[in-house]
């Protein structure tokens, strides 16, 4: 049975908690429940509450202690029938999981420091010190294969026919055409060339095309341009921020890796052998 699974099995017993428990001087080491002699306690669950999705952390504590709880319980019973008897692959993985989990604590602390005010400020700084105003475009098009359906659509228009549903009824370019067309807004170097000089050249509000690219056949509507403004610090927070985290994990890396003493020696091990499970049934 999954993790999850037991959770909402142990949630579903339900029960209260008891006034004694209430009124002890608790810590992270107080013992609330054993299993034929090993204790679980309080930081126990405490971090198996923090390791909950995030549906079942909006529960209640009172909902949630009973849920815990069984589940630690239910959890150590069933590792202690195990206890001795583990295969090689189930160690492995025990193995590889311990591995994985002390790497993302080791990693905690390089994160949380990367990102300051001063080194948002430098990342932000650094992005845009040689930003210029760029001309933005508002435009739509309608994408087909041929250059004689672009020319019977192109026709269809000068008469009179709205763009947006044509691009529904025939672009091949289902994204933008379940739109009417819309491609949004978009700067220079951001499509491919022959539709962006086509972009450039048109006249605001006329149809131009049909241009061919390499993706087919486009009748091109520019609704609009735009100055774009450089973007403010708060907006690109997010984006900076990732960037510094990713920085700092790299270097990280990179530092406790090349001071550790590596030694190689899967030369000659056939790369085959990777989805060999039948090795660790030996």
């Amino acid at each position: 049975m999954a993790k999850s699974h037991l959770f909402l099995a142990a949630l579903a017993v339900g029960a209260a908690l008891s006034t004694a428990a209430l009124a002890q001087d608790n810590s992270a080491a107080t013992v609330v429940a054993k299993v034929n002699g090993v204790e679980i306690t309080l930081g126990h669950m405490i971090a198996a509450r923090a390791a909950l999705p995030e549906q079942y952390k909006s529960l209640p504590n009172e909902t949630l202690f009973t849920g815990i709880l069984d589940q630690l319980i239910q959890q150590t019973a069933l590792e202690q029938t195990v206890e001795g008897k583990l295969k090689l692959a189930d160690q492995l993985q025990l193995d590889n999981s311990r591995r994985d989990y002390l790497s993302n604590v080791a990693l905690t602390a390089v994160v949380l420091g990367a990102v300051t005010d001063e080194a948002l400020q430098a990342a932000y700084d650094e992005r845009f010190k040689d930003y210029a105003p760029q001309k933005e475009f508002s435009a739509a098009h309608i994408l087909v294969d041929a250059e004689e359906k672009a020319n019977e659509l192109k026709a269809q228009l000068d008469g009179g026919a709205d763009f947006a549903e044509l691009a529904k009824a025939n672009s091949t370019d289902t994204g933008s055409g379940a739109n009417g067309g819309d491609l949004g807004w978009f700067g220079m170097g951001q499509m491919v060339k022959p539709f962006e000089d086509a972009v450039v050249a048109a006249e605001i509000g006329k149809v131009a095309g049909p241009i061919k690219s390499d993706f087919g056949w486009h009748l091109i509507l520019v609704k609009e341009t735009r100055i774009a403004e450089k973007p403010t610090l708060d907006a690109m927070r997010e984006e900076l921020a990732s960037e510094l985290q990713n920085r700092a994990i790299d270097a990280h890396i990179k530092t406790v890796t090349e001071a550790a003493t590596v030694e190689r020696m899967a030369e000659g091990v056939d790369p085959a052998l990777l989805s060999d499970t039948a090795l660790l049934e030996k």
